[in-house]
Parts: C-alpha cells; sequence; structure tokens
C-alpha cells in the first residue's frame, strides 16, 4: 500500500506523489483528499471516499490512501506502507509566517482534548508552537493560561491554507485572534509587534 501525501491545499501536490496517483487503480481517501487529485487520477480507477478508516489496513497491497498535508503530520502515516510525503500545513504556515521549522514544534489537538501543560512547556523554552484544532480547541483559554504563566507571546490562526479564501489572522496571547473550526495556529516570538 501506499500512503500518499496531496498537499494541504491546492498546487500542493509534489511530482511523487502525482506519479503514485496516476499510476493507482485503487484509490480511498477523505473527499478533501480526492478532490485535490482529481485531475490526475486515471479515469479507471476505483475511487471512493473512506468510510470506515479502522478498514485501511484490510485493503490490498497495490491501493493507494490519500492523505490530505503530510501523511506523518496528524495524518494516516500510522498505516502499512510505503508513505510519500506530501506539503504539510505546518510547512505552509511557516512559510507564509517566515517562521523556521527548526524552532517550531507541532501537537495536535484536533479531535482530542487539549492538555495545555505540554504547550506551554514548549513556549517556556522559547518554542514556537504548532496547533491543529477545531471547534473545541478552547484557544482563549489557552492564551489566558500563557498570560498567568508571564508567557505573553505572538498568536497567529491559519485557515484554508493554499485555498483562494486563505485567511491569516495575527494577535497574541493577550489579545488572540478568533479561531473557529478547523484551522492551523502558531503561538511563539513570531515577529508581530504586541
Amino acid at each position: 500500500m501506499k500512503i500518499v501525501g496531496v498537499g494541504a491545499g491546492p498546487g500542493m501536490l509534489t511530482f511523487e506523489a502525482a506519479e503514485a496517483v496516476k499510476e493507482a487503480r485503487l484509490i480511498r481517501g477523505s473527499r478533501r483528499a480526492i478532490e485535490l487529485v482529481r485531475e490526475v487520477i486515471d479515469p479507471g480507477c476505483d475511487v471512493a471516499e473512506i468510510e470506515d478508516y479502522r478498514a485501511l489496513r484490510e485493503l490490498p497491497p497495490e491501493a493507494v490512501v490519500l492523505s490530505t498535508g503530510d501523511p506523518m503530520l496528524s495524518g494516516l502515516g500510522y498505516l502499512e506502507g510505503e508513505v510519500i510525503p506530501g506539503i504539510s500545513s505546518m510547512q505552509v504556515a511557516c512559510s507564509r509566517l517566515k517562521v523556521s521549522l527548526l524552532k517550531v514544534v507541532p501537537i495536535t489537538v484536533h479531535g482530542r482534548r487539549m492538555d495545555p501543560e505540554p504547550i506551554v512547556e514548549e513556549v517556556a523554552r522559547g518554542r514556537a508552537v504548532f496547533l491543529l484544532v477545531d471547534e473545541a480547541t478552547d484557544l482563549p483559554g489557552l492564551c489566558r493560561l500563557l498570560e498567568e504563566r508571564g508567557l505573553s507571546r505572538d498568536v497567529a490562526v491559519l485557515t484554508d491554507l493554499g485555498y483562494p479564501k486563505e485567511e491569516i489572522r495575527r494577535g497574541s496571547t493577550r489579545r488572540p485572534p478568533p479561531s473557529r473550526g478547523l484551522a492551523s495556529v502558531m503561538i511563539g516570538d513570531l515577529g508581530f509587534s504586541r
């Protein structure tokens, strides 16, 4: 099986990933992942949306599983098989904000209960934290906690990265930008004027 990263948005499909998709005879992926590669899928390919993520382990060896962004950043890279990397939302966010990837620690809270302590610990160490968040994430509460601990930092909320409606909202832990739904959040010394 191949687990193929399709990138964070349109136009972010790597050549290697495009070749794997073109050669595929059986593809499974989310609706969004399929749409990102639709133009390179062979018309005779068996393509379907993933309905049961546990069933992916039962796909035949020739299957290609599409993962949005990069499979190894909160994606499907845990599956057995060859992983073909993609351009992740973290890479795009760092590029848009001009923050070195070497200064960033990724933490996903999307679909999980947020434990603020690892985030606070990394920020206290001088790292920027990249968060994958959703509508259940209490970003204002996290920012209040950072302020209470004397860790005033810049905050960016990035949505729809790579899409025409991409939006980057800048703020601080004192005045965090609004975060609604799925988003990428960066907290740290990002070079904003506070």
